[in-house]
Formats: structure tokens, sequence, C-alpha cells
């Protein structure tokens, strides 16, 4: 059905030239008017022009582009006035997320890229830190928007220069530079004889532009779109998606603020095995969601706090754990000698204050990376290789970097499949941070735990130098006047005695 409604442009553009001429139209029109009306690729509308008054005709167009969506093209002319207006709008579904389109204009190929335009996209080419606001939707391709921008630059230039002529010069410059890139020169503006003027080659679609530059559709709606060149891998051309901010959506009118609020839930008492649920909006689409908080006691350590932020509309996910309960007096240090697969079915607790090492590959994590984590020491180790085989890019200047990165993987998956044994230890000094004991409540043979004072760089790191939890509503002390009168003066500093 889709495809009988939004046929593709060239089927349409078949149709067009299929249709008989004016004067053929006038004898058949009395002879099946609504045949030839079903036919018609473009839809007739009178509508009332708002410069005259009068009746004009709006003509609309149904198609899809390929790799994107379907539109609508409309377009007005008022035969009494001369007043016209061009628009495009979607014809497709909300998109859940928002879209920036990037292509490099390099040649007279990429000048004839199509572009379609909404209502809600920002144009910009950073090269001439050129900036387009939402304006009406378009349907036009890169030559065509350097012409209206030229256009539009180009009406109050007289004036500009009258009023600001800094400004003249600068916009002035990015006419001049797009009329290059466009190359609008003809033969008749070169000087001499016609037998002086040398015939002019036609232009390559790989012929290099004068300017080469950017163009980047911004549009929050999902609704904007630039023609990439043969497949979507085409090196000149990228499309990133992200999810909408508060702010882009109440903008495009998909959520207010009503819609967000919530009714603060009824006080009831807490039960332990009770799973929490706090109303919010999402930092993402800004819709509302739902945060669920439980409190997990594990056994031999202390309770955690398990939250979890999952948003229907977008998407957005977040989980993190938090340790409950008073801050320690001491760090803990966990040693375990990993031996077999069975060791890496053991529970742990990673706060984001516990640093992780493995000495017999070099493997050193510094308090906070990967954050908070609850899992086994499998899953743990995994993630550990997927983030460093997929984040860190290693180039050919260096083989021997490159050869000691490989090996280092390499030892990192031999852990990870215990084919050796290892030493696994973990130091936190907020003593958060959990290893499963299998034997408990016997101690462990493999498993070593060490209680120590924190340093003061530990306790400056953490916050906990200058942190007062007793008297803290108490006025400092006032300085004893006595003890510093007491203070000798220098003239009786050879009276003091020196030390032995």
């Amino acid at each position: 059905m889709a495809q009988n409604f939004f046929p593709s442009i060239g089927s349409l553009a078949e149709q067009t030239d299929l249709l008989p001429d004016e004067e053929e139209e006038v004898q058949v029109a009395n002879v099946d008017a609504t045949k030839d009306d079903e036919d018609r690729p473009l839809q007739e509308v009178e509508s009332l022009c708002m410069s005259c008054g009068e009746q004009g005709v709006t003509r609309m167009m149904l198609t899809s582009i390929p790799y994107f969506r379907e539109v609508i093209v409309m377009s007005f002319r008022c035969e009494h006035c001369g007043a016209q207006n061009n628009e495009v709008q979607s014809a497709g579904g909300i998109r859940d997320q928002g879209s920036a389109y990037t292509a490099k204009i390099l040649n007279r190929e990429d000048l004839d890229r199509q572009i379609v335009k909404s209502a809600s996209c920002t144009v910009s080419i950073p090269e001439w830190e050129l900036t387009i606001p939402p304006n009406r939707g378009q349907l036009t391709n890169v030559e065509g928007l350097l012409r209206d921008i030229v256009n539009d630059l180009s009406v109050n230039q007289p004036l500009r220069r009258i009023e600001d002529e800094p400004a003249y010069k600068k916009v002035q410059k990015i006419i001049d530079d797009f009329t290059e890139v466009i190359d609008d020169s003809t033969e008749d503006e070169t000087e001499g004889t016609p037998a002086e003027k040398e015939p002019k080659r036609e232009k390559q679609k790989e012929d290099k532009i004068a300017h080469p530059f950017t163009v980047i559709l911004d549009d929050p709606a999902g609704s904007s779109w630039i023609e990439f060149i043969g497949s979507m891998a085409d090196p000149k051309w990228n499309l990133r998606l992200y999810h909408r901010t508060k702010e882009q959506t109440q903008a495009l009118g998909f959520a207010t603020e009503e819609t967000e609020a919530h009714d603060a839930p009824e006080a009831a008492p807490v039960n332990q095995d009770e799973v929490l649920v706090f109303h919010g909006t999402c930092s993402s689409c800004g819709r509302p969601l739902d945060t669920r908080m439980k409190t997990v006691s594990i056994p031999y350590f202390k309770d955690i706090i398990i939250m979890s932020t999952n948003c229907d509309a977008c998407g957005y996910k977040d989980n993190e754990v938090k340790s409950s309960g008073a801050i320690s007096e001491k760090g803990k240090r966990i040693t375990l000698k990993v031996e077999d697969k069975e060791d890496l079915s053991r529970d742990i607790l990673k706060s984001e204050t516990c640093g992780l090492t493995i000495p017999e590959i070099d493997l050193v994590l510094q308090p906070g990376t990967l954050g908070g984590r609850f899992t086994t020491i499998e899953g743990i180790l995994e993630q550990i290789y997927e983030e460093l085989s997929e984040k860190v890019y290693m180039t050919g200047d260096s083989h021997t970097g490159e050869n000691s990165f490989e090996k280092f993987l390499a030892d990192l998956k031999d852990v990870k499949n215990v084919t050796r044994p290892y030493t696994l230890i973990i130091d936190d000094p907020m003593a958060n941070s959990y290893l499963q004991n299998i034997y408990a409540p016997d101690p462990d043979p493999n498993m070593t735990t060490e209680i120590y004072e924190r340093t003061w760089a530990q306790n400056e790191e953490l916050g906990l130098n200058d942190m007062k939890v007793e008297n803290y509503a108490e006025p400092e002390p006032a300085q004893n006047l006595e003890s510093v009168s007491a203070v000798p003066s220098p003239s009786h500093i050879g009276d003091i005695p020196s030390p032995v």
C-alpha cells in the first residue's frame, strides 16, 4: 500500500511524460475526467493566496525517497500576484531519535547530492561559520541549497553596505565563495573577440570545486536527509543518531510539562524485599520513566543498593551499584589465587573506589574504571577484554608497540580462560568491595584479606580529611589570646635554651 500511495520520483516523472498535452487534455476532459484525475501524479487543490486574497493553486506530490522515508512535496502559486511557495513535509511516523548527517563536498558530483530539509532542521557549514536556523521544509540538492543561500544573503547587501560595512564584507566573502563553487560564469563574461576566446571544457563530475566544504544537517525530529553516493559506506557521508534532549522534545511538541508531571506516591511501610519505584523524567527524550531500587544483603559482607533505570520510549538504560552503611575506618585489600574455572564463578562487588590488579600480565585498573559493578570474576574480565579490544587502536608506525599490545591481549585472554594460574587483587580504601568466599564461614585457602590504615593522601582524595560528622553545628572555638601573648618576642629568642 505504501508503494501505491508514495511511488518513487522516477516513476512519477514517467507518468508525467505519458500525460497528454494541454490541448489534448481539454478535448478529453469531458470524456473521463475522474479517471484522468486519478492517473495524475500531481494533485491540484485551490488555495487562498495570503498575499492578494485571490485563489491560487497548490500542487501536491506524494513520493518516497530511497533509503529514507515517504514525503509530501507541495508547491503553491498564485496567477494573480505571482506569489509562490514550495515546502516538503514528512509523511511517516515520528522518529524515536534525532539525526545528524554530515557530507564532505569535494567535487562537482557532490553538488548533486539530494537534500531533504524539514522544518526542524538546522543546516551548518563550518568552513564559513554559517548556520541556517530551522525554517520551512525543502527538497533540493547541495547546489540548490547554495543558490538559495546566495539569493537570501544578496537581498540586503546594499543596505548592509551602508549601515555595517564590516558585516557587508564578511557576507560578501561568503557570497563570492559560494558563487565560485557553483561556477555560474558564462562565456559572455570573457573579454576579447570570439577568435580569442578559448572553448570551455565541459565540466566533469570528478572535477574539484573551488572551495571544498562540509554540510551538516541536524534534525531533532529525524526527518531530514542528505543523499549518499553508491552505498551507506560512502567515505564522505556520515549518519549519527542521538537521543533528543528535554528541550528539543518540548520544542517539537512531542512532550509538555503537564505530561511529565507525576503525582507523589503515597507513603507506605518499606519491606526489605520490596522493590522501590521512583518516578522521574528521562534525560535523553524527556518522557516519564521509573527508577527501581532494591536493597540486597550479601552474606558475610554488608547490604548494597542496586538501582536500575529504563526508558521504554527511547531505550535509555542505566544500572548502578552502591554500598550502604557508614564509611569504613580502614581500607581492605583482597588477594585471590585463581587456579581453575570454578574460581571464575565467584561473585565480585567492585565499587567505584576499588582498583583491580593482575600482576602476572601487568594489568592495573585504577579506581573509578568501569564504575561500580556487581558480577562474577568471569564477567568483569570479559568486560575488560571487550573494552580494551574495541576502544584501543594501534597504528602501524611502531611494530614493537603493536606486537606488545597484541601479546597483552593474548595474555588477558589466557587469564580469562584460566589457561594458567594468576593472582587477582582488589584494593578498596573504603572497604566497599567484596569477593566471594566459597568456603564461608571457614577461611578460603586461596584468598587472603588485609585490613590497613588509609594514608593521608587517600583520605584527601576521598574527601575525608575535611569531613566533620561530630559537633558540626557548633562554632569554631575562639583563638586563645593568652597563648598568643605567651609566644616570645624576637628580642628574647636568645634566652630560650637550644635543644640538645
